[in-house]
């Protein structure tokens, strides 16, 4: 844990009390803020009363002392409308922060400091996760103390306090951006941006402002790792290049760039200097297929290699990086038949990662819908044998897919588990793959993709205990 001197003996109010929020309580606790908190769920009141938070609905904390609020990342800050707390706060002169601005200000009271643990901030609409992982996964294979949190995995203030070896490697959304006006990353990376999040940040051009906002306030000796193979993102970098500052670092795949760094045809090439280094064969790592993964693998080379001086060492790493949970994880096989949990992907241009990677698809997709639904799959329908739609969306995925792709509406993910490996069976592919890809939010049926994820993963160890029948 790190502990949040920076309110000690001060009134703090946290709203919402998720895995962050909780976080938030008990580090504050540790650093000596008086907290009040709320959430409607009783069960994490509970928790919190129990780390030392006074529990009160937020109309009766004491605003007239009142001095923070941390916000839970999910509720409104400014879009759709400023939930009613936000606007309580406002009236008060109080600020609203998140997790991640407490975090950054405890590791940034002394930017001078000898031996300050760096930064690494990664955003981008998709992709984000694998590159935060790989960067992670390189750093402690070359001897740092990678802490890797944030929007993945652990809460930022469950993070370990800094040693001399510790980099901090941060998942940052663009509703933690928001909320986090302080964070000051040594190095950040934009892995890509397309229309998400509309509803939050009232426009594209809101939500590409956001993600911006976070390259924006890069430390100046430091780093800016972009991909510039969509127009957003392209549009940052040379905005961002010609008002100086940190460096920056244009990073594309299938395009030769004069300076940078990209991969062609598989191979990872460093052009930062004078001409350009061929790095490693990408497809040696096993657990990066596509196209999208050689992104996330050159990103999180560019990110590493101002802390590693050895390329080599940074290309082992990669090659020998175990894969993300949710992610293109392969979580078993029956006999011929691979089952492929993509619980991560959110929406449509995350499910073409997928959907590019295999043939013979027995697509499973469908949950709470996004804006664009799947018409921008169309390219890949040709690869989906037969498609099983789950939650809200199955109805306008069904239009969709009508005269296109064979499907069925099993409203379920069990249901869909259950038909689509019995289609497999039945059917005369060689190597069929069943593929969670969604397309879409989880919330309609579960917490959130992880939980979603996991069920998928304990359906399939369900049938794998089943003894394997031929087709007849």
């Amino acid at each position: 844990m790190i502990p949040v001197h920076s309110r000690a003996n001060v009134d703090v109010g946290v709203f919402g009390l998720a895995r962050s929020g909780l976080s938030s309580v008990r580090a504050l606790i540790a650093g000596g803020a008086r907290v009040f908190a709320w959430d409607d769920v009783t069960l994490v009141r509970e928790s919190a009363e129990r780390a030392g938070a006074r529990i009160a609905p937020f109309r009766d904390w004491p605003w007239n002392t009142l001095k923070t609020v941390v916000l839970s990342p999910g509720v409104p800050l400014t879009h759709p409308v400023p939930h009613d707390i936000v606007q309580a706060a406002r009236a008060a002169a109080v600020e609203v922060v998140g997790d991640v601005e407490l975090f950054a200000r405890e590791i940034r009271r002394d930017r001078s400091a000898p031996g300050r643990a760096p930064v690494i901030a990664v955003t981008g609409t998709n992709g984000k996760s694998t590159t935060t992982a790989l960067i992670g996964h390189i750093l402690s294979s070359c001897g740092f103390a990678a802490e890797i949190g944030g929007n993945i995995g652990r809460p930022v203030l469950d993070l370990a306090p800094p040693n001399g070896r510790t980099i901090y490697v941060l998942e940052v959304s663009s509703y933690q951006i928001d909320l986090s006006p302080g964070l000051v990353p040594d190095v950040s990376v934009l892995t890509n941006i397309t229309p998400d999040h509309i509803d939050r940040h009232g426009s594209l051009e809101g939500y590409v402002a956001v993600k911006s906002r976070l390259l924006e306030h890069t430390a100046d000796d430091g780093n800016v790792c972009i991909a510039v193979d969509d127009a957003y993102s392209a549009a940052i970098h040379t905005r961002l290049a010609a008002m100086g500052g940190a460096s920056t670092v244009p990073v594309s795949i299938g395009k030769v760039l004069g300076r940078g760094v990209f991969a062609v045809d598989g191979m990872l090439y460093d052009a930062q200097s004078s001409r350009a280094a061929k790095i490693m064969d990408l497809s040696s790592a096993s657990r990066l297929p596509g196209m999208h993964n050689w992104q996330n693998a050159a990103l999180a080379y560019s990110a590493t290699r101002p802390f590693v001086k050895d390329p080599r060492m940074i290309a082992g790493a990669i090659a020998s990086f175990p894969g993300l949970a949710h992610r293109m994880e392969e979580v078993g096989r029956v006999g011929n038949v691979r089952f492929v949990n993509d619980s991560k992907a959110t929406n449509a241009d995350a499910a073409a990662k997928a959907l590019a990677c295999y043939s013979d698809i027995f697509w499973i997709l469908g949950g709470k819908p996004k804006d664009g639904g799947i018409e921008s799959l169309a390219p890949f329908f040709s690869r989906v044998r037969k498609a099983y739609l789950i939650g809200e969306a199955a109805s306008q995925f069904a239009a969709t897919l009508d005269g296109r792709v064979e499907h069925e509406t099993s409203v379920t993910l069990a249901n869909a588990v259950a038909s689509s490996f019995a289609d497999t069976r039945a059917s005369s592919c060689a190597q069929p793959v069943v593929l969670l890809s969604p397309a879409c939010a989880s919330f309609d049926q579960f917490a959130d993709f992880e939980v979603r994820g996991d069920a998928f993963r304990a359906l399939v160890q369900d049938i794998s205990a089943q003894p394997v029948r031929e087709a007849s």
